[in-house]
């Protein structure tokens, strides 16, 4: 490239520089006023979908799920409108002219609608989920092979926060299935083994006591129960026993959590062995044969579970 050549860019540069600049300057004022819109639109949403003392069908959680979708729903707008003010200042700087590049626009967009098919069914599954009430935010579900609390609901996707704190992003389009466990009475089911060894019915009288205790001192939480239902199959080496309860959404599992607790202390008080896996050595000979737990020694060795 010669001299001549760069002096002539280098006019023709500067004979756009009124309209680049222009074209920059409607731009970073859109972005800047799409950014405020966004700002302000938060603001508004959340002051008009406040949880309150809602009743019947509006309570704090789905006003909470209304309120990240209305946000949602503000992004796209607002994007939408950027992209096709964007596009305008483009076409008006290159003096192209709109309605064909729009008509262009119009064909490539029918081209990638074919591409872009899984969108539409997130969308479209993702209206169905809030229409249909399957779950709102803040409710525990499992879905696609992942549990966790309801964070957002958009209509594109559906974000959860499981125990661990790890943050799942799932399409709604994949979700075929769910498993909401935050709605009406749940199950605490607790099974326990006793030694066969021992009086079944004197074991149920002690598990049936330590379940009425619990039930008073939870009754907030226990909707029915707990009950001790009895003999429900026999292990290796124990006879198991079930004890169920109603409990109120996810406290289910605190249920289980103390119901197992006050089992095993009350067997220890009572005597009642639990069976586990332990060594038993038999040391001596015929006149002297003793069963030492745990403790090696000369003569046979029997490894087993009692």
């Amino acid at each position: 490239m010669n001299l001549e050549s760069l002096s002539v860019i280098t006019q023709k540069a500067f004979g756009y520089k009124e309209e680049l600049l222009k074209f920059a300057g409607t731009i970073i004022g859109i972005f800047v006023l799409a950014f405020i819109l966004i700002k302000a639109g938060d603001l508004i949403i959340n002051r008009i979908l406040k949880p309150r003392d809602q009743k019947f069908y509006f309570d704090e959680r789905r006003i909470l799920t209304l309120r990240t979708l209305a946000k949602s729903i503000l992004r796209y707008i607002v994007y939408f409108i950027i992209g096709f003010t964007a596009l305008g200042q483009i076409a008006e700087l290159t003096g192209t002219d709109l309605k064909g590049f729009l008509a262009g626009a119009g064909i490539m967009g029918v081209a990638l609608g074919f591409g872009a098919q899984s969108l539409v069914k997130d969308i479209i599954t993702g209206f169905f989920i809030l229409l249909e009430n399957q779950y709102v935010v803040g409710e525990y579900i499992t879905t696609g092979g992942f549990s966790g609390f309801v964070e957002e609901i958009e209509l594109r996707v559906t974000k959860l926060r499981d125990w661990g704190g790890e943050y799942h992003i799932i399409p709604n389009g994949q979700i075929t299935a769910v498993t909401n466990f935050s709605r009406g009475s749940m199950r605490a089911l607790v099974e326990i083994g006793i030694a066969y060894e021992e009086d079944i019915d004197r074991a149920l009288e002690v598990m049936q006591r330590s379940a009425d205790d619990l039930a008073g001192e939870f009754g907030d939480i226990i909707v029915e129960g707990p009950e001790v239902l009895g003999v429900v199959a026999f292990g290796p080496s124990e006879v198991v026993i079930r004890t169920v309860a109603k409990t109120k959404p996810m406290e289910q599992w605190r249920v289980e959590r103390e119901l197992r607790k006050r089992f095993k202390e009350a067997f220890d008080r009572e005597g009642i062995e639990i069976p586990y896996p332990r060594h038993v050595v038999i040391a001596g000979g015929a006149e002297d044969t003793r069963n030492i737990a745990g403790v090696p020694g000369s003569g046979a060795e029997y490894h087993g579970d009692r």
